[in-house]
């Protein structure tokens, strides 16, 4: 009997601890809220990984892990972790792994690669669109597209997100396939594991392997000897598609397959990585045959749509634009005999332009853009691939007006520039008009006769500067809390690239103040920012002229009287508090004494 009554009692017992396990597991999922990253400190020992996951159940698809080490990238982010992924936290260093991640990627690839990990492959992006735009209706059966990526030693989780962008806005009846062409990439993560990665997640692209490497301008005419798609898109393997991006330029190619088509080329900052809209713009260049960005006359916005609607452009950018399949094999693709890069954006843009057809720019349709901060990989053996494609361009298509690139570049006149019989023929069998032409009926604001200038490395496409003085918020000295001595220039507060130090506060000295404005610039006597170099961290702070781009001279004042530098990801200390030198330096955030700044009088 007494067994029988034992056998019931653990019965009942294992009955209650299932029940309670249970409730327990629903506990704690119903109150995860509170433990997810929009309500967790993000501080903590800098030598700790952080890497936050549920209590009991470990979702990838719902919590991401941040990176631990290496170059793994992330798992996508859940939207639940949306305002995280916008806070200008992101980039925030934890520990040495973090801190290498973020240097190599400025090395290899020129961005935050240590943001660009964090965010994963999906993100919400501001739809940066007229309001206009969104009541405008296309018609059901546009047709089909075929985007062609190439990509040569791209960061991973930069060319996921491109993709998924992609896949996220754009409608499945519209796209035929993605393309993508490895332009034979170095980096082992873009071997088997991107290859595993499009298998395991059944996506709707393509992969081709170039055997060697052939430049952007071949492996595009590689991609598009694989499509099937009615409309060739062309698009950089560092993009991220906005709404309803695809149907305006599909709209256009419908009623005329002669017009080629650019959506309007957004911002996305490479230090950051913030989504932020562009102006309105079209392509030109200069007679150094570097493209360039030309304000839109307002004459091309009076129509009724206003500035929704597509305007002609002289040129275009080269990295994003739509054609016709037919069309653009028609026209001659590329030029194959140029080599890697460079000048086939302007090729391309004269030969629409002087053979039948025509290049908008379509304002309703919104593709961002990571610029970077210079190109990180060269040509093979060095060779200055922008020159040599320049004079193959010039030679098939500028006629006389060549000499005005040719006077710039008298050191070219002697170079070989390969044979160009079979485009010269291209051009004849076309019946194209000349350049002249082009330049009285297209670019009629070109300056032929005006004096030479001297060719140029491009400067940055766009300047993300408003127009209007930024709002101050808060004004003052910066006081730091360890050694009660203010952040100052080392000599004169006027002086660009001079270092800043902390001295005793003078607080009858104006040279003393900083200005903090909503674009979270620090302006010392209202003459220079307050300015760090993302590439050399090591460098000091310093004074530079303020360009009103974030980036560098992003700053934020806050978390435990910390001074955070938003693309740096680390905090301004003083180096030796005991030292008369006063020096400073940016390091890694750990609520230290030397990192507690205040600011005010």
């Amino acid at each position: 009997m007494g067994g029988i009554r034992f056998h019931y009692f653990c019965y009942g017992c294992l009955f209650s601890s299932l029940i309670w396990t249970f409730l327990l597991f629903i506990y704690f999922n119903l109150n995860w809220e509170k433990y997810t990253r929009n309500n967790v400190p993000f501080q903590g020992n800098p030598g700790v990984a952080q890497n936050f996951q549920p209590p009991i159940t470990r979702i990838q698809k719902r919590f991401p892990e941040f990176l631990q080490q290496g170059e793994k990238f992330v798992k996508p982010v859940h939207k639940e972790f949306k305002k995280f992924q916008e806070s200008l936290d992101l980039g925030r260093i934890f520990n040495e792994a973090d801190q290498e991640i973020r240097d190599m990627g400025y090395k290899k690839y020129a961005f935050n690669l240590l943001i660009s990990n964090r965010l994963g492959y999906h993100r919400d992006i501001p739809d940066t669109r007229d309001p206009r735009c969104k009541e405008k209706n296309y018609p059901v059966n546009l047709p089909s597209a075929s985007i062609i990526i190439c990509f040569y030693n791209e960061a991973l989780s930069t060319l996921l997100r491109t993709i998924h962008s992609i896949l996220d806005r754009t409608p499945v009846h519209l796209l035929r396939e993605i393309i993508l062409v490895d332009d034979r990439s170095d980096f082992i993560e873009l071997k088997d594991e991107l290859e595993q990665y499009i298998a395991d997640n059944h996506l709707k692209v393509k992969l081709i392997r170039n055997v060697m490497r052939e430049g952007l301008i071949r492996s595009r005419i590689v991609g598009s000897s694989h499509a099937t798609g009615d409309v060739l898109v062309f698009i950089d393997s560092h993009c991220e598609v906005n709404e309803m991006w695809l149907q305006p330029l599909l709209a256009l190619i419908k009623e005329d397959r002669h017009t080629v088509v650019c959506p309007l080329i957004d911002i996305i900052n490479a230090d950051t990585l913030s989504y932020t809209s562009s102006p309105l713009v079209k392509g030109g260049f200069n007679w150094g045959l570097h493209f360039k960005w030309d304000p839109v006359p307002a004459s091309l916005l009076n129509g009724p749509n206003g500035a929704t609607e597509p305007f002609k452009s002289p040129t275009m950018a080269g990295g994003l634009f739509a054609m016709n399949q037919d069309y653009f094999n028609k026209l001659g693709q590329y030029d194959s005999g140029m080599d890697i890069w460079g000048g086939e954006n302007l090729e391309i843009s004269f030969r629409i332009w002087m053979c039948g057809g025509q290049l908008k720019i379509v304002p309703c349709s919104r593709v961002g853009h990571i610029f970077r901060k210079w190109r990180p990989y060269g040509s093979p053996g060095r060779v200055d691939t922008m020159a040599y494609n320049s004079l193959r361009l010039s030679y098939v298509w500028m006629d006389e007006y060549k000499e005005q690139f040719l006077s710039l570049r008298p050191e070219l006149r002697k170079q070989s520039y390969g044979d160009l019989s079979e485009r010269l023929e291209l051009r004849k069998k076309l019946n194209c008009t000349s350049f002249k032409w082009y330049l009285d009926n297209v670019y009629p604001e070109m300056d032929v006769n005006g004096p030479n200038e001297k060719s140029k490395v491009e400067q940055a496409l766009f300047v993300n500067k408003s127009p209007k003085r930024s709002k101050i918020l808060q004004q003052g000295r910066l006081y730091n809390l360890q050694t009660s001595k203010c952040l100052a220039a080392q000599k004169y507060p006027d002086q660009k690239g001079g270092k800043v130090v902390v001295k005793n506060c003078d607080w009858a000295d104006s040279n003393q103040v900083w200005i903090y404005n909503e674009e979270h610039d620090l302006i010392l006597a209202n003459l220079l920012c307050l300015d760090t170099s993302e590439a050399h961290l090591s460098d000091s702070p310093r004074l530079m002229k303020c360009h009103g781009s974030g980036g560098s001279q992003q700053w934020t004042l806050g978390v435990n009287n910390s001074l955070y530098q938003i693309s740096a990801g680390q905090c301004l200390k003083v180096i030796d508090p005991d030292s008369p030198k006063g020096y400073v330096a940016m390091a890694i955030c750990d609520g230290s004494r030397s990192q507690q700044w205040k600011l005010g009088n």
